[in-house]
């Protein structure tokens, strides 16, 4: 059996459905559970059964939510927003215009690049 635990979320699996039933019922006698059925979506992972009998993972909402966040829905796809040689220069100021909106993006954009590594080096 393995379990996944973050915070107050669980995961178990295990190839046999009532050596899960019954885990869940020993850990319900000592803790209060709220079951939520079959796994959906798990820290902005998307998760559906995949037709070999495993997982498809998928980060479509996570990402297209950040890009509505960021006002960046409708824009358009280029395969590298600068040529590698490219040097960035100081525009004479220090601050972002919203240092909050900032932190949350780049928080965002390494957790989706960290938990989807190919999503970090798409090549086309």
């Amino acid at each position: 059996i393995f379990m996944l635990v973050y915070v107050d979320d669980i995961i178990i699996t295990n190839s046999s459905g009532q050596a899960i039933s019954n885990l869940i019922a020993k850990l319900n006698a000592e803790f209060p559970l709220k079951n939520l059925g079959k796994l959906h979506h798990f820290l902005g992972l998307e998760v559906q059964p995949a037709s070999n009998g495993g997982l498809q993972l998928s980060q479509t909402k996570y990402i297209s939510n950040l890009l509505t966040k960021t006002n960046m829905s409708n824009a358009r796809l280029i395969k590298t927003l600068f040529a590698p040689s490219t040097k960035l220069l100081a525009d004479g100021t220090n601050q972002a215009q919203d240092p909050q909106l900032y932190r949350s993006v780049i928080g965002a954009l390494q957790y989706a690049t960290i938990t989807r590594p190919d999503t970090a080096y798409y090549y086309s």
